[in-house]
């Protein structure tokens, strides 16, 4: 039966990295921040981190703390009915419900931690969106807060170490697969 691997962590922690190591390896991906950047699209907004927020709280506000995984969870279904899944940026716990429910034990909750500090500082040096520390702290606060995302981590099936380098990372996401019986 082909996997579902939910992958989750702070912003900054590393999740889309790890992603693209499942993707390297033929699996599909279903990328959550997608419906916000579409939505923002849609609306004609520049996708910035404020509207980029207002966008993710007035989704959930408007569908409930799941409403990604409702939105996706056809797209999921479809993906996963071909192989296996890498679900980049499951926030909520509600989401995390949703999707247990839905996919049982296929679902594998995978969490990337990484220090605050080495966080922080890569989203201020990333290419893309890049935050200051005050906006990040802001960021943080606000997805814990309003998008209940600490649950999903502290549940978590496994758990990757993202303090070092990226051999270090692909080293633990190797063993992760081997564990789930999809290493190389």
């Amino acid at each position: 039966m082909n996997k579902i691997v939910a992958v989750v962590g702070m912003c900054g922690s590393g999740k889309s990295c790890v992603t693209e190591h499942f993707v390297k390896r033929g699996w599909s991906r279903v990328y959550f921040g997608g419906v916000t950047i579409h939505e923002l699209r849609a609306r004609g907004l520049p996708v910035n981190e404020d509207n980029e927020r207002a966008v993710r709280e007035e989704l959930r506000r408007e569908l409930g703390l799941g409403a990604y995984a409702i939105k996706l969870e056809p797209e999921i279904r479809a993906c996963a009915e071909k192989g296996d899944t890498v679900l980049d940026g499951l926030y909520s716990w509600q989401e995390f419900v949703h999707l247990k429910e839905a996919f049982g034990d296929r679902l594998i909750i995978l969490a990337v931690v990484t220090n605050r500090a080495i966080r922080y500082e890569r989203l201020r040096d990333r290419p893309v969106r890049p935050l200051t520390a005050e906006m990040a702290t802001k960021r943080d606060y606000t997805e814990i807060e309003n998008l209940a995302k600490g649950g999903p981590i502290s549940i978590a099936d496994w758990y990757l170490d993202n303090n070092g380098d990226e051999a270090a990372l692909e080293a633990q996401v190797k063993a992760f697969l081997a564990a789930i019986g999809r290493g190389e």
